[in-house]
């Protein structure tokens, strides 16, 4: 295998857990970098989906062939670091060709100790999550060129912990509360708030709390574990629910008498993704992993209310399960890929969901209008 690599210039290798592995190039920081594989369809973005808390301990396979050529820069960020174990890119990273750009993305992903592979077929390896199902991988790419063992390998991805059952947004929500305001973070100080919206972090991404700041609300940020009886004694305006990752029963379950609190909120309440799975699981809907999941910026959602279709931006690996859907919820929007639920709101409460992003940038912005509905029931409550 060594003469092979340096033959053919290939000095990184792919591992799956049923065995298989590719061959590649490596770019990024040298290492053993393991996570759940998934696939992911934007042509744009990248940096945001590295960035975005929802993607920790994923590797990321990109389909769109060319990315790195618009480069990096520090308006991208959707959070304070790399949340991504890795990515899988078709082509090799060029030097970038973007006026914006302020460094290229392989420099990028050495800084921030991030592996990478490119070279390959990333349309074949999405068939092949496609028609297996989400798994565990790992990329190694050796300093020294020199692959590790295949069964020593296989030992590290076996003792790393499948996703289903583990609560990760505990991993990333914030450690202590903070004003998001101009997007900068300021600390918190207990004083009476004319107007604020409290939002719940189970990995928020900034260009949520850029839109949440954008309507003349001040932004208050709470770990996931902070009491919610005390967020309703400061009286919020609105609650919000943030995106997340991991398996949204195994949160719930860790958090469940604290969050049921909000079903006594009287004010609107709004959910993004993982926040969209704790609202349903506060009514006693379930949740289920899905097969590959949906991530990507072009996925046609159908609002249920107007029968009209909304192109969206998309990332979970779990969905809101229509067995045994309860009673007191409504769904308002469906995917039209898999039918599965993509929204819903609670009958007789200003409370509402939807699975996917609609504060999505670069991407589609059909479903903005949610943010505008969410500050309406605010003023009207």
């Amino acid at each position: 295998m060594k003469n092979r690599v340096k033959r053919n210039g290939k000095n990184c290798l792919l591992l799956f857990n049923d065995g298989d592995f590719i061959l590649g190039k490596g770019a990024g920081h040298y290492g053993n970098f393991t996570g759940e594989i998934c696939f992911n369809t934007s042509i744009t973005g990248y940096q945001e989906i590295l960035t975005d808390p929802s993607y920790f301990n994923q590797i990321i396979n990109f389909t769109f062939p060319h990315v790195g050529i618009v480069g990096t820069n520090i308006e991208d960020y959707e959070s304070d670091k790399v949340y991504a174990s890795g990515c899988i890119i078709n082509n090799n990273l060029t030097k970038p060709s973007n006026y914006r750009s302020e460094i290229d993305l392989n420099c990028w992903l050495k800084k921030r100790k991030i592996g990478c592979i490119t070279g390959v077929d990333t349309r074949v390896l999405t068939k092949k999550i496609r028609s297996s199902g989400v798994g565990k991988a790992l990329i190694h790419f050796p300093a020294k060129g020199n692959f590790d063992s295949i069964k020593s390998l296989k030992k590290i991805l076996i003792n790393f912990p499948e996703m289903a059952g583990i609560d990760m947004a505990s991993d990333v929500s914030t450690k202590s509360i903070y004003i998001w305001k101009n997007g900068i973070k300021l600390s918190f100080k207990k004083k009476k708030l004319r107007k604020f919206v409290a939002v719940i972090d189970f990995g928020i991404k900034r260009n949520i709390l850029n839109i949440l700041s954008s309507y003349g609300y001040e932004v208050v940020v709470f770990p996931i574990d902070f009491s919610i009886n005390k967020i309703l004694s400061l009286n919020p305006n609105g609650i919000f629910l943030s995106n997340g990752p991991g398996d949204p029963q195994a949160t719930f379950k860790k958090y469940s008498e604290n969050l049921r609190v909000i079903k006594n909120f009287e004010k609107p309440v709004f959910g993004i993704c993982l926040g969209h799975q704790i609202l349903s699981l506060m009514y006693n809907a379930f949740t289920e992993k899905m097969h590959h999941g949906h991530r990507g910026a072009n996925h046609p959602i159908k609002n249920e209310k107007n029968s009209k279709v909304e192109i969206t931006v998309q990332n979970h690996g779990f969905v809101v399960s229509k067995k045994k859907f309860p009673k007191t919820l409504k769904i308002t929007h469906t995917s039209l890929f898999d039918k599965t639920i993509a929204g819903i709101e609670v009958k007789n409460k200003p409370f509402f969901s939807v699975q996917y992003h609609p504060e999505s940038s670069p991407g589609p912005q059909d479903s903005r209008y949610l943010f505008d509905q969410f500050f309406n029931f605010m003023r009207n409550a």
